[in-house]
């Protein structure tokens, strides 16, 4: 082979690896812009994504929306600021009982099965009206909603009738259908629509269905639970007569039997 014909090839081949070179440099140039812009794309995503959250986990919920409404639909069969004041009775009656109760306190269910009938008996008899006032601080203490969503369906039920708000209220805490204080069933409208095709007056009844799952009155129970924690009422559940606690003799106790009951009403009664 001669000189030339060698310096010729050599020649060739270093421009044939130069140009590799170049290209393979444009190649890994490239690979580069796409890695970091895929890497920009993701970290916007992951940003929009953690700004969603922190949006949505600021915005109010549906009970903090409700309590902190300016227009409050209250249910029928109510008075006072908010239709806040649920006095259920004759007219004739001169006492009225002040009943502070939570849906989820499981001693107001023992209170309501074992008294609950002989109250409803007394108030039929016009022997005093109840003043109802409804609580929700087990949601907070357990955990949930069941205590506001109940005290909302009993605002349906009282739009209905007075009757009927009784009835229910004493099917929520009856043995049947009331649930541990820490199983937050009534958080649920089907189980509270169960609950009420126990009450004839709700079975089957549209409108009472519709409020309920609607939430119509839920602004109202946030409304009432604030009446219960400016009461000054620390526990449930609490009678009271003429603003003095009505109790077992010797005692800061409710009564909780017939028997305890209807000594300690007997004696608000004359006082």
């Amino acid at each position: 082979m001669s000189a030339r014909n060698n310096q010729a090839n050599k020649a060739a081949a270093r421009e044939r690896l130069r140009v590799e070179r170049e290209r393979q440099a444009k190649k890994d140039r490239a690979r580069r812009q796409l890695v970091v812009g895929v890497s920009a794309v993701a970290v916007l995503a992951a940003a929009g994504g953690i700004g969603y959250a922190v949006v949505q986990s600021n915005q109010p919920s549906a009970w903090e929306s409700a309590a902190k409404a300016t227009t409050v639909t209250a249910p029928k069969n109510t008075s006072g600021t908010n239709g806040t004041t649920v006095v259920v009775g004759k007219a004739s009656a001169k006492k009225t009982l002040e009943l502070y109760e939570d849906s989820r306190c499981p001693v107001c269910a023992t209170f309501e099965q074992s008294v609950g009938s002989t109250v409803e008996k007394d108030v039929e008899a016009g022997k005093y009206k109840i003043k109802y006032v409804g609580a929700t601080f087990i949601d907070d203490a357990a955990t949930g909603e069941g205590s506001k969503n109940a005290l909302s369906a009993l605002g349906a039920a009282l739009d209905v009738s007075p009757e009927a708000f009784l009835t229910y209220k004493s099917a929520l805490y009856s043995a049947k259908f009331h649930p541990e204080e820490n199983d937050d069933k009534f958080a649920k409208d089907s189980y509270l629509l169960e609950v009420a095709d126990s009450v004839p007056a709700l079975k089957g009844n549209a409108a009472f269905k519709k409020n309920v799952e609607d939430g119509t009155f839920d602004a109202w129970a946030m409304k009432m639970s604030k009446a219960f924690d400016d009461s000054g009422v620390t526990g449930t559940p609490t009678l009271k007569m003429d603003g003095k606690p009505v109790t077992v003799a010797g005692s800061d106790n409710p009564p909780m039997t017939e028997p305890e009951f209807n000594t300690a009403i007997d004696a608000a009664l004359k006082g």
